[in-house]
């Protein structure tokens, strides 16, 4: 009984901190910094895409960036991502790619202070060191895309070498590129969860320390998704009712929010579970400031 009663306590230690931080007004900041930030960031996608003689690649990206979405909500944003992009001159692209390369990682730092708050640390470094830091990752983020994009668009010609070698193993294009599709995307978020609570906010935590709110999230993101896309199938048409022309927008806000309400819970259940830890007398924020090994001690 002893796991279970653990488990309780971190969940509702995790849930009561998650409302004492503000954690749905920080989920609502999250969703529209990220909503906000993607048009920019597929623009900055395709100027990369276009300076590498490619721009097919930024449509491959952007197709993985909404591969784990529900259908009715990535159909909605990727129409919108597409109109913007066809009417969007190359000049521009060039010209704008600096700013909208600094509106894009508002995303960045909009989770960053998500996860400060939820690991209790104060932010101890310079607004421009953080700010420069966001546009890497955002850079960081752009490249990798491009990079898997690259992958899938080889794909067709890598299955054909195998086929040629062994062709009853391999039989169907469409199939096995659409389970390398979303393989890869799946892959590219654990990793981004990684990276985000490990790298992003202040102080320092061990693999193992995140390990808890990463699957969390990985998870029920996944289950978020199914649930809201079937709810969509359902009643999508209320939403069409109620906000008319902004119903795609909506939809893919209200979305995006209860997504970063789960990044965020994830982070103060990492949080909870440090402190279920700690020795009597050791803050999480004086914890987070000490390597893993000096923690133990």
């Amino acid at each position: 009984m002893k796991p279970v009663r653990y488990v309780f306590h971190v969940t509702m230690d995790a849930f009561y901190t998650f409302l004492a931080d503000d954690g749905w007004a920080i989920a609502s900041h999250i969703a529209l910094s990220t909503l906000m930030a993607m048009f920019p960031f597929v623009i900055v996608l395709t100027s990369l895409a276009g300076f590498f003689g490619s721009k097919d690649l930024a449509d491959q990206a952007t197709a993985l960036m909404f591969q784990t979405w529900p259908q009715q909500v990535a159909d909605t944003v990727s129409g919108q991502i597409h109109d913007v992009l066809t009417t969007t001159s190359t000049n521009a692209l060039t010209i704008g790619a600096a700013l909208s390369l600094y509106f894009a990682s508002n995303g960045v730092e909009a989770l960053r202070v998500a996860l400060n708050r939820a690991y209790a640390v104060v932010e101890p470094r310079r607004w421009y060191w953080l700010r420069l830091e966001s546009i890497g990752y955002t850079l960081v983020a752009a490249f990798s895309a491009l990079a898997m994009a690259f992958l899938i668009v080889l794909g067709p010609l890598i299955l054909e070498a195998a086929r040629h070698y062994i062709p009853l193993i391999v039989e169907s294009n469409e199939q096995i590129l659409h389970l390398a599709r979303y393989g890869i995307t799946i892959a590219a978020l654990i990793a981004a969860l990684f990276i985000l609570h490990a790298w992003l906010p202040a102080g320092r935590r061990s693999f193992l320390q995140i390990l808890p709110g990463i699957v969390f999230t990985f998870v029920a993101s996944l289950v978020s998704g199914i649930v809201f896309g079937e709810y969509l199938a359902r009643f999508a048409n209320r939403y069409v009712t109620m906000y008319a022309g902004l119903a795609s927008v909506i939809i893919a806000l209200v979305f995006l929010y209860f997504i970063a309400a789960i990044f965020v819970f994830g982070g103060e259940l990492n949080a909870a579970i440090i402190k279920s830890r700690l020795p009597r007398g050791v803050s999480l924020q004086a914890a987070q400031s000490l390597k893993p090994a000096e923690t133990q001690a």
